[in-house]
């Protein structure tokens, strides 16, 4: 069974270590030349100092008359994207039959089977939707149809297409849940700032980070924050909270999810978040934002046309609506973290960013204003090849061997050599694998682009688009031909600017005097802290103070099962020599 039209995984084995199998030989591009002796070998191949391949003739002359001497170096195959996705090294079979479980074609069959409301067997169909799916549908609206909409309205027409459409009775923003793994997140780095975990702690909140890190880099699962992603609190806030409140079973629930990112559906399918005593998942069933998208187009839903009341805030909402939290698009966990610092700080601080490479990679160091001295230091780390350097960075700094043989052990020793430097290491990681983080997730809306001619993709490489399933007008129609970009800097900027409403990309953090953001913020504090109270069930009076308040023992317990999770090394069975080229 395939996710949708946009991804299709077939002929999946087991994990294969990246390292080895993720590999491509070195390529013959030209014809092989006829042997004149039969079952005799003309040629040769060897690997001079710097690893370069080359083709040297048997008989001391070359293989190409237009080479110089008696050798002749071979072109590196290159690999593209749709290799990598062909790939079955980043996941195991396992895994691919939870995700095909995860597909919007599940989520039809399922709201066509579901009993009618107050029969027996009726489950409550619940749809949970991130801020940056709806700035995705946006600000692809805004591109193709030159309509544009504020994520309110984007929030309201979903809704009503859910409700109207589809069947769901209930549709949510998941930015309140954001909110709660917010504040424990938060809970959770002062809880290790006082011994309790290992510091620099990094972000959790981005499934293909996890999955990588368990696979390849079992040695940073320690630093990785235990706190669950706004996905998973939805979870449990629709399963628990909102299941007490409707007065039923978390398996009379049936909880959808619509994400920016593939992932999200491998996050939602760990066993972590299985309810063993109901038989249910926190999010039954993932779609990203393309596959929405799909659904409204097949029912034929015009996503342009407005709907009855779509500006207007609803005051009367079981929850708050799109929380603003400002920083960055992909959850502001570092910036979080910086404005808790700033605001508990007893005297002035000043933030000061440093750009490493590109915006994906920055750094932001908080100084005492009166004495200098640095109170934190953090990093943005967006994308694997800047994810790689934080990595070697975090294990260098911390001591941890990181790696595997020869690389592992040279990273050991450069860890031992810069041990004694006294610059500060960082305190806290924001880690996402997408490059421009989760508004450029790859279950996001893909522009069409206008590329007339155009033979090669995104990266480079020669495409046949009509066998890529790319749709080509009709010569005479249209002069332009139209195939998918990925990762559109262009889009990016256009769907963080319709995240943002508006305002600067990203704006500046909260300040404590800014009463126009503290209001909505207050009432969401005070209803996570009611959500604490319900579902820890404390014992004391402590826990009506804020998010942070520590509860007895019985009731902490029951908050780190609820709003925590953990993580496993994944070890791989394939040995090198196995691979089969």
């Amino acid at each position: 069974m395939a996710f949708s039209g946009a991804l299709t995984l077939t002929d999946l084995n087991d994990f294969l270590t990246p390292s080895q199998a993720c590999i491509k030989p070195v390529e013959q591009v030209n014809e092989p030349q006829e042997i004149i002796e039969p079952g005799a070998a003309t040629t040769e191949i060897v690997i001079d100092s710097s690893g370069s391949y080359y083709e040297v003739s048997a008989n001391g002359t070359s293989t190409n008359a237009s080479s110089k001497g008696t050798e002749r170096k071979l072109q590196q195959a290159q690999i593209s994207l749709n290799d990598c996705l062909a790939c079955s090294g980043c996941i195991t079979s396992a895994e691919s039959v939870l995700i095909t479980l995860q597909s919007h074609t599940e989520v039809l069959n399922f709201l066509d089977s579901n009993p009618p409301v107050s029969t027996p067997g009726h489950k409550i169909p619940v749809l949970s939707i991130a801020p940056q799916s709806l700035a995705s549908l946006a600000a692809s609206l805004s591109s193709s149809s030159g309509s544009s909409a504020s994520l309110r309205q984007i929030l309201r027409r979903v809704r009503a297409f859910s409700t109207r459409i589809l069947g769901f009775e209930h549709v949510y923003d998941t930015t309140f849940a954001r909110h709660i793994a917010l504040l424990e997140h938060t809970q959770e780095f002062f809880e290790r700032k006082k011994g309790d975990g290992k510091l620099p702690m990094l972000a959790s909140a981005c499934p293909g980070w996890i999955c990588y890190a368990e696979k390849a880099h079992s040695e940073m699962l320690p630093f990785i924050a235990r706190t669950k992603s706004a996905q998973q609190v939805m979870g449990t806030l629709v399963k628990s909270w909102f299941g007490n409140r409707w007065g039923v079973q978390p398996d009379q629930i049936y909880h959808v999810s619509v994400m920016p990112c593939y992932d999200k559906k491998l996050e939602a399918s760990r066993q972590d978040f299985y309810n063993d005593l109901y038989s249910t998942r926190d999010v039954d069933c993932v779609i990203t934002t393309g596959e929405l998208e799909l659904m409204m187009r097949d029912k034929g839903w015009d996503l342009s046309q407005s709907v009855e009341n779509e500006g207007v805030p609803d005051f009367d909402a079981e929850i708050p609506e799109l929380l603003s939290h400002l920083g960055t698009s992909s959850g502001s966990y570092l910036h979080s973290l910086i404005n808790s610092i700033t605001t508990s700080h007893a005297s002035p601080v000043d933030l000061t960013t440093k750009s490493i490479r590109t915006s994906d990679y920055e750094e932001f160091t908080l100084r005492a204003r009166d004495t200098g001295e640095v109170l934190f230091k953090g990093a943005k780390c967006y994308g694997f090849r800047n994810l790689q350097n934080v990595v070697r960075k975090v294990g260098r700094e911390a001591g941890v061997q990181v790696g595997r043989g020869a690389a592992g052990r040279l990273v050991g020793m450069r860890a031992k050599k810069r041990g004694g430097e006294d610059e500060k290491g960082y305190d806290y990681v924001e880690v996402m694998a997408c490059p421009g983080g989760c508004v450029n997730g790859g279950g996001q809306l893909k522009p069409i682009a206008q590329a007339a001619g155009q033979k090669e993709d995104e990266e480079g490489f020669t495409r046949d688009w009509q066998e890529s399933g790319v749709q080509i007008p009709v010569p005479g129609e249209d002069s332009v031909m139209q195939g998918a970009k990925w990762g559109n800097k262009e889009l990016i900027k256009e769907v963080e600017r319709v995240y943002w409403h508006d305002l600067p990309t990203p704006p500046p953090s909260p300040r404590p005097h800014d009463q126009d953001l503290a209001t909505p913020f207050v009432c969401a504090d005070r209803l996570a802290v009611q959500v604490k109270i319900d579902l820890c069930h404390p014992t004391d009076g402590r826990a009506d103070d804020s998010w942070g308040s520590i509860m007895d023992e019985g009731g902490e317990t029951r908050r780190r099962e609820l709003f925590r999770t953990q993580y496993r090394a994944v070890e791989s069975e394939v040995v090198g020599l196995a691979v089969k080229w």
